[in-house]
């Protein structure tokens, strides 16, 4: 799937609730879902700078391809990880790093958040397209 059909899907999912207590649910739900970071890349490198919470980026590269991984202390960061990691990790540096995340604004996210965490949220985008960046140019 392209980033654009992913994030087409992510809207779709949204609009199945109501109301924002049952959205907050199912970010909590994805972040639950998350497979757990492997203890190695919990480390000061793979912090993401910005956030309230303790948020760790990993990714690496495969045919090609940048694949993401990562946690966080907060439950909610964590299903907002789960969110970008579903959109942007199997993609090519390319391709990430001239993404546009519509989807955050449709579904509400970025008027839902509060300061602190749409600013954590923006650190995320933004170490995720630095990683691409990074392996576009490696």
């Amino acid at each position: 799937m392209t980033i654009q059909e992913i994030q087409d899907e992510i809207i779709s999912d949204f609009e199945l609730f109501d109301d924002w207590d049952d959205k907050y649910g199912y970010i909590i739900e994805l972040g639950k879902k998350l497979p757990v970071l492997a203890p190695e890349y919990k480390t000061e490198e793979n912090l993401v700078r910005g956030c309230q919470s303790q948020v760790w980026l990993h990714a690496y590269t495969k045919d090609g391809k940048i694949f993401f991984e990562g946690d966080s202390d907060a439950i909610i960061v964590k299903g907002l990880v789960s969110l970008l990691i579903k959109v942007l990790s199997e993609h090519t540096p390319e391709e990430i790093s001239q993404a546009d995340l519509y989807f955050l604004s449709k579904v509400g996210l970025q008027q839902h958040l509060s300061m602190t965490r749409a600013n954590g949220l923006a650190s995320m985008i933004k170490q995720m397209k630095a990683y691409s960046l990074a392996f576009q140019n490696a």
